[in-house]
């Protein structure tokens, strides 16, 4: 079953230099539903390939996780982004081009700490911790580089990702509760980021968070 991990891991990789590459709004909604898909099979592969936790731990965080990343949250944003009447986020602080060729360089830069920083146990695959970190770093990328509201939201769901992945890890050390705790607040932050989003639109007629700037002073 390591395969099927490692397969697992590649996708969300993949999915998120596809984040960073489109402005769409909603193929990148799509995008972070397919990765928490991903997300919610990765508990169970790797109980199958490392029994370390107990089975109802691991189907419950597969299920939690698979009903707020892939079904619920999306359903948020793409409710917040119908209300809002966006397609793209045009123009961001950071090229298309140049953010794919920065989210490379953060993913060398992953697999680099993956090798020079040691965990309390290892995982079954070595492609955990530079996934997670590569994640991590991704999510900060897009929370800055990118100007509509939504897009930073998705920024904010690819941090808690990487969290998530790094967690999965270290599935036998991590408290079942801490896990479905990073879960419930990961649901209140968008749910919440959803509610700004339609009200910053409902007064200023659009989302972009750099003409908020002129609003200062």
């Amino acid at each position: 079953m390591t395969g099927y991990a490692d397969f697992l891991l590649l996708a969300v990789l993949a999915l998120d230099l596809y984040v960073v590459y489109t402005s769409r709004l909603a193929a990148c909604v799509r995008a972070s539903a397919l990765q928490g898909a991903a997300l919610a099979l990765l508990p169970v592969v790797h109980y199958l390939e490392t029994p370390s936790a107990h089975l109802a731990h691991v189907l419950i965080m597969a299920a939690s996780a698979l009903a707020l990343k892939t079904i619920l949250i999306p359903r948020l944003l793409m409710r917040a982004l119908r209300d809002a009447g966006v397609r793209r986020d045009v123009e961001p602080f950071v090229s298309l081009h140049l953010s794919v060729l920065l989210a490379g360089v953060l993913i060398g830069i992953s697999f680099w700490l993956a090798t020079v920083l040691a965990l309390p146990a290892a995982g079954s695959t070595h492609l955990f911790v530079p996934t997670a970190f590569a994640t991590f770093l991704i999510g900060f990328f897009v929370l800055v580089s990118r100007r509509k509201a939504i897009t930073q939201v998705i920024g904010y769901l690819l941090i808690e990702n990487g969290a998530y992945v790094f967690g999965q890890s270290l599935a036998a050390q991590m408290p079942f509760v801490v896990e479905l705790g990073l879960l419930l607040d990961l649901l209140v932050g968008v749910f919440v980021m959803g509610i700004v989003i339609l009200q910053i639109n409902h007064e200023f007629d659009h989302i972009d968070v750099d003409q908020l700037n002129t609003l200062k002073g």
